[in-house]
């Protein structure tokens, strides 16, 4: 157990800054204002800082959870305030801690008060409101990747959906046509998703604590919420499962995260959501709440409940090839941006659940690594989008043409987002989606090669995206666009840095992420498909070939 509460202060810091955010008074002049935009980013920075020390103190061959911290919460019922990190939660803290600065940084002028009507400005929009919400995701997220206890994690995981639901319904889009009841169902419709999802969950997480208090799992012969423990018992033999009863708790808790992920035909609430929110609100949604799902995937369905992951690990991955395919054709009839990007999420997050399930060791890798490079891609072509869409104020990808000659530099880092995320080799994504199609052709060779669909999609629908508004004659509307400037340099330049890098160097992060991938296939008792040896298959042909003759 460290002696330093490292993951305690990780997320009581951006908790701690959230409410320091909300209280300050409300700004009565751009400087004002400034500051009080200041503060958060600042916290959201040494949130980073503490998220680099956690990534470089973490031993790949160490212990499977560390920094580890244990604390009697509601002792009654075996619920405890227990803290771990493994090399996947690492890493996808890592990503939210960076994102989250770009995040604020590219959203700077979102929640400035707006000119109504009568010239006179809203005070309804209260700027640092809008920040402190911010934080308080990355607070409930990275308490979710470092929660060991099934009923702590449970409460972050609904708990985040709060603020979201006020980022998405209360800060929303202001470009051309933006309707306040379209931003209101969007983010009803988003809490109402989740929420049905977390209540099925509640149910297994109960179920899950009444099956070890029968079985005298936990201390003093009670239930327990541990997730160490469960999985001890479980691989000693003392916990044991009816098959019913695993596939029952299972569906609870897949459920729930199938509609955080999202996976096919949970996933409709993600285009309305990320259509009506700001870019870097929409960004928050696909690159960091939303792994929170495919994480849960791996850390409690997989290692809770390994006979039932087997059991549907075929239907789920047809689901989620649906989601490929189906997610990369609706992206290509898009012609609102931010809801072409939605869409191709959808595509992209099946993939990931397609490499949790195929359940090899590249496809696992492969998978956890695209949580990571997806999110840094998406991040970029968001955030270029929205910079692109406050110029011109509009979504539809039919108002723009010819940007490339009037900016760019706008057009260039809008060109690496979009050949991110159609994996163009050289960049993150291609790496991670490599290793999801060979690790699941080795043992579901089918859905391996129809998975490549989704690459061909993909290139057609980023290319018509970037053909239709940034090559051809200047349109009228967009004769006066300014380029990229200082601050959102700032926001893009080490985005792309980040693409190129783990494109050409990934060591760093598979390293971590191997060790935490094996300990969860040993947990399915999985192992990699044998390939054929060349002597058997040479032998075989051989013997098929004399039979003939």
């Amino acid at each position: 157990m460290s002696s330093f509460p490292l993951l305690t202060v990780t997320a009581a810091l951006p908790a701690a800054g959230a409410i320091l955010t909300a209280a300050l008074p409300a700004a009565t002049s751009a400087r004002r204002r400034d500051l009080n935009k200041g503060i958060p980013l600042a916290l959201s920075l040494l949130t980073l800082a503490l998220a680099v020390v956690m990534a470089v103190r973490f031993k790949p061959g160490g212990a499977h959870y560390q920094f580890t911290e244990s604390h009697s919460w509601i002792s009654t019922f075996g619920i405890g305030y227990t803290l771990g990190v493994d090399g996947i939660a690492v890493v996808l803290i890592l990503l939210t801690a960076a994102l989250v600065p770009f995040v604020m940084l590219a959203s700077w002028h979102d929640a400035d008060p707006v000119a109504n009507d009568s010239g006179t400005f809203e005070r309804s929009r209260r700027t640092q409101g809008f920040f402190a919400l911010i934080l308080a995701v990355e607070a409930m997220v990275v308490l979710s990747f470092e929660a060991t206890d099934v009923f702590l994690f449970y409460v972050f995981f609904e708990a985040m959906l709060i603020p979201m639901y006020f980022l998405i319904g209360g800060y929303g889009d202001r470009t051309e046509g933006e309707d306040a009841r379209q931003r209101s169902y969007a983010a009803v419709k988003f809490l109402l998703y989740n929420l049905l999802g977390g209540l099925v969950m509640l149910a297994a997480v109960i179920g899950l604590y009444v099956i070890t208090a029968q079985q005298g799992i936990g201390a003093g012969g009670h239930g327990t919420f541990d997730l160490s423990t469960i999985s001890q018992a479980l691989a000693s033999g003392r916990l044991h499962f009816s098959p019913v009863a695993e596939n029952a708790l299972f569906l609870g808790f897949m459920f729930a995260f199938a509609v955080k992920a999202p996976l096919w035909p949970l996933h409709t609430w993600l285009p309305n959501a990320m259509g009506e929110a700001t870019p870097g609100v929409a960004v928050l949604i696909t690159a960091v709440v939303d792994k929170v799902g495919t994480y849960a995937m791996l850390r409690f369905c997989l290692e809770l409940f390994p006979q039932a992951s087997k059991t549907f690990a075929p239907a789920i991955l047809v689901l989620a090839l649906i989601g490929i395919v189906y997610g990369a054709l609706l992206a290509v009839g898009q012609k609102d941006i931010k809801r072409l990007i939605a869409f191709a999420s959808i595509s992209h997050f099946g993939f990931i659940i397609m490499g949790i399930f195929a359940m090899t060791t590249q496809s696992q890798s492969g998978a956890t690594l695209y949580m990571v490079n997806h999110g840094v891609s998406t991040a970029l072509l968001l955030l270029v989008a929205g910079f692109l869409m406050s110029r011109r104020g509009s979504r539809l990808i039919g108002d723009y043409g010819g940007v490339q000659k009037v900016a760019p530099v706008l057009a260039g880092a809008f060109l690496v987002g979009g050949l991110a995320t159609l994996s163009l080799p050289g960049l993150a994504p291609f790496v991670s989606e490599f290793l999801v199609l060979v690790g699941t052709f080795t043992r579901y060779p089918v859905i391996g090669i129809i998975a490549t669909v989704g690459i061909v999609l993909a290139a057609l629908y980023v290319l018509v995206l970037y053909q239709r508004t940034m090559t051809g004659p200047v349109k009228a509307a967009v004769q006066g666009m300014r380029d990229l400037h200082l601050r959102e340099l700032v926001v893009v330049t080490p985005l792309i840095a980040l693409l190129l890098v783990l494109g050409v160097y990934p060591k760093p992060i598979t390293d971590i992420i191997d060790p935490a991938v094996g300990h969860t296939l040993s947990s399915v008792q999985r192992t990699d498909p044998a390939p054929p040896h060349p002597v058997a298959v040479t032998a075989a042909t051989q013997t098929t070939t004399g039979g003939g003759q």
